[in-house]
């Protein structure tokens, strides 16, 4: 008879063994992967800082002119600023002494009159056009707002000359007003848009469902849901026409005197800037950097206001 052994068993929990074979060159391999690794990280890193200061200096570009123009009229134009400058009358060509007292009244009157045609059209076809977005009329009044931004000013002002200047033989701030306007009208259509069309659409359904009308809802909530956003692209429109020059070249003329009647030529920042900057007298160019100062300080403060409706926008919550 033969014996036979018996297999050797194994606890159940317990696995079979394997034998355990040694790789020379697994920790080369490993090695190297950690290197091609590491290598891939620094160039990475690498690439990083190097994006991230290219676009700190494109910051700073940005930045640069807005800076040095700031710095060329403080120095330039700060000395002209005084009391006289904002309440006399311009002096004589030649004489030391004057202000520019009317032509910042002029430009406040031309403003106001542009805003007050710019404003009720730009905001009335900005919401029809959100509301509407889906209409062939919206669509139509969408592309000429984007072609009347690009438009030069000096078409605008050509325009204007032809219809308003020319029929009546005389130059006028009403003419210079409607040119400015005419500008305004497709900056705030456009924001008026964009901003409308941040309200969500649970609002309008709310209000449609409690009853509302489609012009009641627009009117009463979607337009004030949107009113901070609103006020920041007008306050953005105004400063963009208050420096404009060419349209006024062609409607307002500008006036040496006290002037606020809307139908006789008037005095404008822009307009004086532009006559004292061409002017052969050093008084009179040193008036034109003052002028410039005021102007754009004029325009500065607008953007911050814009900024505070933006910073208030965000405060109030909207939906979005």
């Amino acid at each position: 008879m033969t014996s036979t052994r018996p297999p050797e068993m194994l606890p159940p929990d317990q696995p079979p063994r394997r034998e355990m074979r040694h790789t020379p060159g697994a920790s080369t391999i490993q090695r190297a992967a950690a290197e091609r690794t590491a290598r891939s990280i620094r160039g990475r890193r690498a690439r990083s800082r190097l994006m991230v200061s290219m676009m700190y200096v494109a910051a700073l570009l940005a930045t640069l002119p807005l800076v040095l123009i700031l710095f060329h009229l403080l120095t330039a134009g700060i000395g002209a600023l005084s009391l006289e400058f904002f309440t006399s009358l311009p002096a004589p060509p030649g004489d030391p002494g004057g202000g520019m007292a009317n032509a910042i009244l002029g430009t406040l009157i031309l403003v106001g009159i542009a805003a007050a045609i710019g404003l009720p059209v730009g905001v009335g076809a900005g919401l029809y056009v959100a509301e509407n977005r889906g209409t062939r009329l919206a669509t139509v009044v969408r592309f000429l707002a984007d072609v009347l931004n690009g438009l030069p000013s000096i078409v605008v002002g050509i325009f204007a000359w032809q219809f308003l200047v020319r029929p009546f033989g005389q130059f006028s701030a009403i003419a210079g007003g409607v040119a400015l306007g005419a500008m305004m009208i497709p900056l705030v259509t456009r924001s008026t848009e964009e901003m409308t069309r941040l309200v969500p659409t649970s609002l309008r359904e709310a209000a449609l469902a409690l009853g509302y009308s489609q012009w009641r809802t627009s009117l009463t909530i979607v337009l004030r849901t949107a009113a901070p956003g609103i006020v920041t692209g007008a306050l953005v429109a105004v400063a963009r026409i208050a420096g404009e020059t060419a349209p006024l070249l062609f409607t307002a003329l500008g006036n040496q005197f006290w002037s606020v009647a809307i139908n006789e030529p008037i005095a404008a920042l822009p307009l004086q800037i532009f006559y004292y900057a061409t002017s052969p007298y050093d008084e009179q160019r040193q008036l034109a950097w003052a002028g410039a100062l005021v102007l754009i300080g004029i325009v500065l403060v607008i953007s911050l206001a814009a900024r505070l409706a933006t910073r208030s926008r965000f405060g109030l919550g909207s939906g979005d």
